[in-house]
């Protein structure tokens, strides 16, 4: 093989084994529901404020690459970010997406009428740092939606 059509395999190869990583770093719808039960689970046996904090952290058993755990309440307050410590506490009823559509106050609306739910919006992803399609799975825990997202 000549050295030109060596590069030029290289040049094919190397951005597809990068796509293939990249890709084995997503999570994944089930891998999003499974950390949801999870979270429910530990929240109802370790109780909320151990638990929030321990999603906060960003304990391993609630943020794994671009996985992780947010908990909402009935008005909107992230009373747990497991990718940004400083929204917990804040109340992000009137967040936005890159579009415009109130993502937080959507959520809740969802969560007062379904137990379980997905929704669509845009958000910053923590792999790439730009803002993507992204997921988010729902679960309805007495007066708290507990949700990860997934990077479509």
């Amino acid at each position: 093989m000549t050295f030109a059509k060596r590069i030029l395999l290289i040049g094919a190869v190397v951005p597809f084994l990068a796509t293939a990583a990249f890709a084995a770093d997503r999570g994944t719808k089930p891998e999003a529901i499974a950390m949801v039960k999870k979270a429910v689970a530990y929240i109802g046996a370790s109780g909320a404020q151990k638990a929030y904090a321990e999603i906060t952290a960003q304990d391993p058993k609630f943020h794994a690459g671009d996985l992780y755990v947010i908990v909402y309440d009935s008005t909107g307050k992230c009373l747990a970010h497991g990718n940004n410590p400083k929204l917990a506490g804040k109340d992000l009823i009137d967040a936005q997406d890159a579009d415009g559509v109130y993502y937080v106050k959507d959520r809740i609306t969802l969560m007062k009428t379904k137990s379980s739910f997905w929704q669509d919006y845009k958000f910053s992803d923590p792999l790439t740092k730009k803002i993507e399609p992204k997921s988010t799975y729902c679960e309805k825990l007495n007066d708290t939606a507990v949700c990860v997202g997934i990077y479509k």
